[in-house]
């Protein structure tokens, strides 16, 4: 069963019993723009109790605000009463809302009217309450009465409505574009949880240059990143980015990406966010240090965000390794291929990919790599180990740094093609660990 299968049967039920029930929000904006819904929301004029009642295994979501889950399948959807909201004290939240049971009053409490429409699912037919289609065609986002209210009521929407225009590629009305420059500094009175989201959403989506660059000229951009604000007019050496400064730089490579990973797009966001911090001119512009300090300055972002340690992990070694790339056909074998086997290496040939277009556009580093990487079968980038300690230790030798030391040793040599048995490798290990722990040896009987 499909979402819109079950948002159908949905609706089809609350109807049989007596409600009002429509498909709306983001599902409806998306049929209309011929674009395939994430979910489906449902609205209806039923009371939450009802709604348990004619769907005993749906769960309460938000009971304050009348919302169960239903689900069936393996999808679900979600079943919101009409309501009006009542004062909002805190940015985020409705102090009290009530239930309604004109669609029209659940239509003026949400934030832009292109997600304030309501579709029949059976007819086709549309109830717009705020002009929602006009906008959908003019491609505009515009917010439901005062702009000034709606950003009041939840700071959140602030960044949502760059979202909304970026990913579909839409304008925001002048008058709700002024109010969220104007309203930008309520941004830093958004959980970090709920920044970290929408910025998530605009990375991946299908426009995330646009969103950034929508960022910065509402003034968001410094409230929730200044770290990469910071990009904007650092110069960079005319002779390998004649694209220009590093902002720039940074906005060509998110264009270049298609559906990227967030580990990726956030990858190359902060790739050269040390930059601003270690610009200086001797013989030409350089930045000596950038990647250690970019390091350090996405890991500290990422986590003010409270992105996941995986996400943070995996983002920071696209930072750490991204310059790698200018010395991949002058390493030793060994160390080559310790680099292409380094988890998610696709990410990190993406993120090089992107880089070069987006600069000298010369991918000579780009092809070899790839190109290793499938010439290069999985048991010879990770071959199975000659040795262990286990192996030393049973030979006598004793445990400690020096024995690490040399089964690295041995593991280069082993990549290098040098040792090729069990054999070869404890004579090695013999001859260095002698020197190395003074010819001591533990005897076991």
């Amino acid at each position: 069963m499909t979402g819109q299968q079950l948002a159908e049967s949905i609706t089809r039920r609350i109807r049989e019993s007596g409600g009002e029930a429509f498909f709306v929000g983001g599902c409806v904006r998306d049929l209309l723009l011929g674009r395939i819904p994430k979910d489906f929301d449902v609205a209806t004029s039923l009371p939450p109790e009802r709604l348990q009642s004619l769907f005993p295994g749906a769960g309460l979501v938000g009971a304050h605000f009348g919302v169960v889950l239903v689900s069936q399948g393996g999808v679900s959807v979600e079943v919101a009463t009409y309501r009006s909201d009542g004062n909002y004290v805190d940015g985020r939240r409705p102090e009290t809302v009530q239930f309604e049971t004109d669609a029209r009053q659940d239509a003026l409490r949400r934030d832009f009217t292109v997600n304030a429409l309501f579709l029949d699912p059976f007819t086709g037919k549309i109830e717009d309450f705020t002009g929602g289609q006009a906008d959908l065609q003019a491609r505009l986002i515009r917010a439901i009465g005062n702009p000034r209210s709606r950003f009041e009521e939840d700071h959140l929407r602030l960044l949502r409505a760059v979202r909304f225009a970026a990913v579909l590629d839409f304008e925001i009305e002048p008058a709700t574009l002024d109010a969220i420059t104007q309203m930008a500094p309520l941004v830093a009175n958004v959980a970090p949880e709920r920044i970290r989201d929408e910025i998530s959403r605009i990375l991946t989506g299908a426009h995330p240059r646009r969103g950034f660059e929508l960022l910065h000229a509402t003034g968001l951009l410094r409230q929730i990143l200044p770290e990469v604000e910071a990009l904007r007019g650092v110069e960079q050496p005319p002779q390998f980015h004649p694209e220009g400064d590093v902002w720039t730089h940074t906005m060509l490579m998110l264009d270049s990406l298609c559906e990227p990973s967030l580990t990726l797009a956030l990858g190359v966001l902060f790739h050269d966010i040390g930059k601003p911090g270690t610009f200086r001119i001797a013989d030409r512009i350089r930045f000596d240090g950038h990647v250690e300090l970019g390091m350090k300055i996405a890991a500290e972002a990422l986590h003010r965000l409270r992105y996941p340690g995986q996400i943070v992990e995996q983002a920071v070694a696209l930072v750490e390794n991204h310059m790698k790339f200018a010395a991949v056909t002058r390493m030793r074998e060994s160390t080559l291929k310790r680099f292409l086997r380094m988890p998610r290496f696709e990410e990190h040939l993406e993120l090089h990919r992107a880089d070069c277009l987006s600069s000298h556009r010369q991918l000579d580093h780009y092809e070899f790599a790839k190109q290793r990487l499938q010439d290069l079968p999985q048991e010879a980038l990770r071959p199975a180990p000659l040795i262990t300690g286990r192996d030393l230790l049973a030979q006598g030798w004793q445990p400690g740094p020096a024995m690490g030391a040399v089964l690295r040793e041995i593991e280069d040599a082993q990549l290098e093609g040098t040792l090729t048995t069990a054999a070869e490798a404890l004579d090695y290990a013999a001859q260095k660990l002698k020197s190395a722990q003074g010819a001591v040896r533990t005897i076991r009987s």
